[in-house]
């Protein structure tokens, strides 16, 4: 088992596609462990969902429902979307594993949909604004810097340019701290509006439903990206296709070990 968790174990498919293309997410387990980061996309294991991630897809999910239906013209009523927000919960379960607790699945079912209804009813987006786009998947071309093709889903894309994504926190966030996690997310999201309109977006939002008792809505807003932001992303981008190239998987210890998938895997490795 430990020698099929060799770095040389990696196939040169895989790793040639994956030099080919970077998403955001990619790119931020690549940043945050590199041997996480092999085990996932090079090896290909899946773990089962926790809890939490589901809840925040299932979250997602039902407000992507729901800005479909605003950009088709075609609203919903909320007992429809929580009609609708019932099997997406299931089949999404059908797709990938979820790991629960012992009775936990009915209270963080109640817990996801407490968000929807609570963002559907507190929104700071107007009822009759029409959006430019809803759940688009764009990329980019940036083989002129050397860099692999960036691809993405952008949530939604407001009127005037303005780029909103959705998250599910645990906990208050600062706006400090909310941009600054969310920086890799934000800033490759405002490289592909440009690269796909011609044009700048006018800001990028994140919409944060902290998952407290009564659920909270944080809007952190921050303006069009910046030649220094656009510049970080590269770099980051760059250490990506050379650590890629080099097959540089190599575990990152820390705190954020207790709360990984791959701790045994990671553990068994040498």
């Amino acid at each position: 088992m430990i020698a099929t968790l060799e770095p040389q174990a990696a196939s040169a498919k895989p790793i040639a596609k994956l030099r080919d293309t970077i998403s955001a997410s990619r790119l931020n387990t690549w940043l945050a462990c590199r041997l996480k980061f092999y085990f996932h996309y090079v090896l290909g294991l899946r773990k089962p969902r926790t809890a939490a991630l589901y809840v925040g897809t299932a979250v997602h999910g039902a407000l992507k429902l729901w800005n479909l239906a605003r950009w088709r013209k075609q609203p919903l009523t909320l007992t429809q979307l929580q009609q609708q927000f019932d099997t997406l919960w299931q089949t999404e379960q059908a797709k990938e594993q979820v790991r629960w607790e012992d009775g936990e699945e009915p209270g963080e079912k109640q817990t996801a949909w407490s968000l929807v209804d609570f963002y559907l009813k507190r929104t700071p987006i107007p009822a009759n604004e029409m959006a430019e786009g809803v759940e688009v998947s764009v990329e980019a071309d940036l083989s002129q810097h050397g860099l692999p093709r960036l691809i993405g889903v952008l949530d939604l894309v407001r009127a005037g340019g303005r780029i909103v994504d959705f998250k599910t926190v645990a906990q208050t966030p600062t706006d400090e701290k909310a941009i600054h996690n969310n920086e890799v997310q934000l800033t490759s999201y405002a490289l592909l509006y440009r690269a796909n309109t011609g044009k700048t977006e006018s800001g990028r939002d994140l919409h944060q439903l902290v998952k407290t008792k009564t659920p909270k809505l944080i809007v952190t807003q921050q303006g069009p990206m910046t030649e220094a932001q656009r510049t970080r992303l590269f770099k980051q981008l760059e250490s990506y296709v050379s650590g890629v190239d080099r097959q540089d998987f190599v575990p990152s210890p820390g705190m954020q070990c207790a709360m990984c998938s791959y701790f045994n895997e990671c553990r068994a490795w040498h």
